[in-house]
């Protein structure tokens, strides 16, 4: 499949989970940002040594910056791609479309307060940092990680507040995107709420591929 797809969804919509899965039933390469700069720091690339600058400032990367990681990485790669978490605003996007053409967007719809169950019930080993969910995939030992027995714990950005506040931000930053993609005709909406398995049949029918 030699397309380009945008993959949006608010925080707890299983994107990654989603993309992962894509990535290998329908062999496309992953694009993600977070990725992108850890690797260009860590190779201290010209564009990493930049990206670290502003990374040990406590800054955010500039678009500029992000958005070359991208283009370098769309034009070394052969075949379809996923862009996860990219791009995150409407700049971004417009961007984007200056050197890269996308296929096809596909937002992944959870109602918010399903959302915020799925995301304070998730816990994380203090030790090996493996994720469980208290409902989807609990632990099977009260608050023992099942690996390494290391203590389970809440992440600060998951308590209700913190996740009702990304939420927000989400929604302010994705609904611009939203509509730029609709305008273009290459919007498809994906009910995300049931079974993983469930939504990523939906996803493959909001491709074309079932």
């Amino acid at each position: 499949m030699d397309r380009k797809i945008v993959l949006l969804g608010p925080p707890g919509s299983g994107k990654g989970t989603q993309t992962e899965r894509l990535c290998a039933d329908l062999k496309l390469t992953k694009i993600s940002t977070g990725d992108l700069l850890r690797e260009a720091v860590r190779n201290n690339t010209p564009l990493g040594v930049k990206a670290k600058g502003f990374m040990d400032a406590g800054k955010l990367v500039p678009n500029e910056l992000v958005v070359d990681l991208v283009k370098d990485k769309i034009q070394s790669v052969k075949g379809g791609v996923i862009l996860d978490g990219f791009p995150r605003s409407l700049e971004q996007a417009e961007m984007l479309d200056k050197f890269s053409k996308v296929d096809l967007a596909i937002d992944i719809e959870v109602n918010e307060n399903n959302l915020v169950r799925r995301l304070t019930l998730r816990r994380t080993c203090r030790s090996c940092n493996a994720v469980y969910h208290l409902e989807f995939n609990p632990p099977k030992h009260g608050g023992k990680c099942d690996k390494c027995g290391g203590e389970l714990f809440q992440r600060t950005d998951d308590t209700e507040k913190t996740v009702r506040e990304r939420l927000k931000v989400y929604k302010e930053q994705t609904l611009p995107l939203t509509a730029f993609y609709h305008r273009k005709g290459i919007l498809r909406k994906v009910d995300g709420e049931g079974d993983i398995g469930v939504v990523y049949d939906r996803v493959l029918k909001a491709i074309g591929s079932k």
